[in-house]
């Protein structure tokens, strides 16, 4: 039984440390590392629940998400949309989802308007508006 939880235990801050170096790697200067990036947290986040590890980080994947839709182009901004649709399911309801959406919902309908932003970045940015609309949004309209 205490070697399965140890072992467990392992596995868990081994998952831990990869998604904080894939935090990491959104900072850099090169879009392909960035992107790849982006495709490691989606997955991560796609596959386990993760709201204790997220919540002490999300102001710090927030501004790195932002940074991506704001800089980022096509694929870059698609996956980071991808990302911000499931840290917003990993918050959940809360202030801290709250919090997320309100902060990346300007910057989203940015994309989402602007007609020279790819039609995979508008579409992953419409999906992440609508889905943290109805996850997180307290505002009612």
């Amino acid at each position: 039984g205490s070697e399965a939880a140890s072992e467990h235990g392992q596995e868990e801050e081994e998952a831990e440390d990869r998604l904080k170096e894939h935090m990491d790697t959104l900072l850099d200067k090169s879009a392909k590392a960035r992107q790849a990036a982006l495709q490691g947290l989606r997955l991560a986040l796609s596959s386990r629940t993760l709201s204790e590890f997220l919540l002490e980080r999300r102001l710090t994947l927030t501004d790195s998400l932002e940074k991506c839709l704001k800089k980022g182009k096509g694929e870059e901004q698609a996956l980071a949309g991808s990302v911000l649709t499931l840290l917003c399911l990993q918050m959940g309801s809360g202030p801290e989802g709250e919090e997320v959406f309100r902060s990346l919902k300007p910057l989203l309908l940015s994309v989402l308007t602007d007609s020279t932003a790819s039609p995979s970045a508008r579409q992953s940015c419409a999906t992440a508006l609508g889905m943290c609309c109805y996850i997180a949004a307290a505002d009612l309209e």
